[in-house]
């Protein structure tokens, strides 16, 4: 048996575009006797307008509220990001399109007020915003206003109610520049101004704005994995804190390094399948689950199992660490805990679900186990105890992807499968739900990246990607597709900046989700680095 399984598949071949001919109707004039059309001229509002006048087709334009596209349930992850940035990009233009239209000049609530029956105002109300309705008010940048200005459709909280329906505004209220000015020389005027823009303008383009979070959509790296079985409630991939990265391929299991690229094989079961891996917090050790129901574990160093554990009647699809006591979770709807520095196989077992387990995390930091199984319910569990905390039964297909967040206290995330296609957060110290995302595609693994609090999920049917989601608001970041099968196994790097997903077409691909910063690469002053040889 060749210890090289894992290899590099060859470059697709390039295909070539065809070319045809122009045809009729492509918008060439191919007739020399027929008229000349004149060309419709298309007035469009992509300009600033003069400051003596006024575009009224502009004008009209933007008294009416911003355009916002219906949410299209069959659109692409990829086409709605795509949406989301043209669309905050056309708020922007339109915020500085106001500024300068507009300024101070903006249409009196006198007239206003003869088309539409004012309301008492209420004592404490806050300023609308009609930005606020669109789903990317995170991203955008608010421009500054002083009391004395406002945008039109974003009115000062005295004429909020007045200004209930601006679509019927009389458009021949506007009025001339010259009669809004103040009277005394402001340094911050257009007199003062070498632009040609106003100050409003220049502040809101001037401010800073957050930066999109860039992740490469193309694999750095894509191995061979052959036999790599296409099974939901399997785990046959684990990235040790050792940098070397642990395959399941039917009865073999593979241990790749990432540094000097080698691939070695650990061990071979015979007649038996691997079906679940679980390194170690040191990543010495390597458990590995059988279908048999055995659950061993092996040095990584000298490639020998220095222990054989039983208990399970049959196979352990799922195995967790927690220090010294390793989790294993089985068909047999049991989950046992073994102390491996105890000769006992097993010091617990529960029997708390009615189907198979096949998702098993640790909190290692609070002592906290989370148990997800095919009979849709996904039970926490505070150490070894013998009663859960938490039950949490809203998913309505199996939950096999959870990850705990490193950056927030309680706080669990949970995927279900086919029928379901949800993930949900929950909060275990108070047992409430705080997010609940319909995904539009089943839910085969979770993680949650170390580097930013960001949850990365990978999907089955129908979709067969990598979606990677902001917490708390919930916004997709990025898509990534590659895979021609559903992406069932998935793994982090220590670092946090590469994962790997494997899936039912046999390869692995890696991706890079982020990227360190560049003080993280800078070299510590000479100074300290004397002091540290001091020491």
């Amino acid at each position: 048996m060749s210890d090289h399984r894992l290899s590099t598949p060859g470059s697709p071949t390039r295909s070539t575009r065809s070319l045809r001919p122009p045809q009729l109707g492509d918008g060439l004039n191919l007739s020399p006797l027929s008229p000349r059309r004149k060309k419709k001229v298309v007035y469009t509002d992509r300009f600033i307008p003069n400051r003596t006048g006024v575009d009224l087709q502009a004008a009209f334009s933007l008294t009416m509220d911003d355009f916002q596209t219906p949410p299209n349930p069959n659109r692409s992850a990829e086409n709605d990001i795509e949406h989301r940035r043209e669309e905050e990009a056309n708020l922007n233009f339109n915020t500085v399109l106001k500024n300068e239209l507009f300024g101070d000049n903006v249409p009196q609530t006198a007239s206003l007020k003869t088309l539409t029956k004012p309301r008492p105002s209420t004592a404490g109300s806050g300023t609308s915003n009609e930005n606020s309705q669109s789903g990317s008010s995170q991203n955008q940048r608010t421009p500054p206003r002083s009391p004395s200005r406002g945008m039109l459709g974003t009115p000062s909280s005295r004429d909020s109610q007045s200004l209930r329906t601006p679509k019927k505004a009389n458009l021949f209220t506007y009025q001339s520049p010259s009669k809004g000015r103040p009277s005394h020389l402001d340094l911050q005027s257009q007199l003062y101004s070498l632009s040609p823009v106003r100050p409003d303008s220049q502040r809101f383009l001037l401010s800073p704005q957050k930066k999109q979070r860039n992740v490469l959509k193309v694999p750095v790296c894509c191995l061979d994995a052959p036999d790599l079985a296409d099974d939901f409630y399997l785990n046959l991939v684990d990235w040790g804190s050792q940098d070397v990265l642990a395959v399941g391929l039917k009865s073999l299991v593979y241990l790749w390094n990432s540094l000097s690229g080698s691939v070695t094989t650990l061990c071979d079961l015979g007649d038996d399948v691997v079906t679940s891996l679980a390194w170690v917090g040191a990543g010495t050790h390597l458990a590995v689950g059988t279908q048999s129901g055995l659950v061993e574990i092996w040095d990584a160093t000298t490639c020998k199992c220095t222990r054989t554990m039983t208990g399970h009647a049959s196979r352990a699809a799922s195995l967790a660490w927690n220090e010294h006591v390793l989790s294993s979770g089985s068909r047999d709807r049991s989950i046992l805990h073994r102390d491996v520095r105890v000769p006992e196989h097993y010091i617990q077992r529960i029997q708390a679900h009615k189907q198979e387990v096949c998702g098993l995390k640790w909190n290692v930091e609070e002592n906290k186990l989370a148990l997800g199984s095919n009979d849709n319910r996904v039970l926490v569990w505070d150490g070894l105890n013998t009663t859960p905390i938490h039950k949490f039964e809203e998913h309505t297909a199996a939950v096999k992807a959870m990850a705990w967040s490193p950056h927030l206290r309680g706080i669990l995330a949970t995927g279900g499968g086919t029928a379901d296609r949800r993930i949900k957060v929950w909060n275990t110290i108070t047992g409430a739900k705080t997010q609940d995302i319909d995904t539009g595609s089943q839910v085969c693994n979770m993680l949650w990246l170390k580097n930013s609090n960001e949850i990365v999920l990978s999907h089955g049917f129908s979709k067969h990607q990598i979606a990677i989601w902001k917490y708390p608001t919930m916004e997709q970041v990025a898509s990534l597709t590659g895979h021609s099968f559903r992406v069932l196994h998935l793994a982090m790097s220590p670092d946090g900046q590469t994962i790997v997903s494997g899936a039912g077409d046999e390869t692995l691909r890696f991706w890079n989700v982020f990227d360190k910063n560049k003080s993280a690469h800078s070299n510590p002053s000479a100074l300290l680095d004397a002091f540290m040889q001091l020491r």
